[in-house]
């Protein structure tokens, strides 16, 4: 499966879920629904994956991690939040660089329609 068609798959499950659950929730519950829903369409799903951060021969177990990686390929960063700062962008590129993935998504499920809550990004 290449990444335009996992991207696919996560999206429709995260509206499928918003859909039924609405905004208003706790981010720990639609992050259980996600990996459910992705599970069940076969989707090797990794949740809270420790990231470390290397510089040169340090590597330091900063505590990072990347809330959902999706068939090694996809970062997932999950929120629950009014709407998106620069602060959140900059963490899943943060996240992007360090695990040396190409693609991440953006979710904010606090929004009234999940369309303006979806943010891909690219590295």
């Amino acid at each position: 499966m290449d990444t335009n068609e996992i991207t696919h798959e996560i999206l429709d499950s995260a509206y499928k879920i918003h859909s039924k659950l609405g905004p208003g929730l706790l981010e720990s519950a639609y992050q259980a629904c996600l990996v459910y829903e992705l599970r069940k369409k076969g989707l090797k799903v990794e949740v809270e994956k420790p990231l470390p951060l290397i510089y040169e021969e340090v590597k330091l177990e900063c505590g990072y991690r990347i809330d959902m990686l999706v068939e090694d390929q996809v970062v997932i960063e999950l929120k629950t939040v009014e709407a998106f700062t620069d602060v959140h962008t900059a963490q899943v590129l943060t996240y992007l660089k360090l695990s040396e993935k190409k693609v991440g998504l953006l979710i904010n499920f606090y929004v009234k329609s999940l369309k303006d809550g979806i943010k891909r990004l690219i590295l």
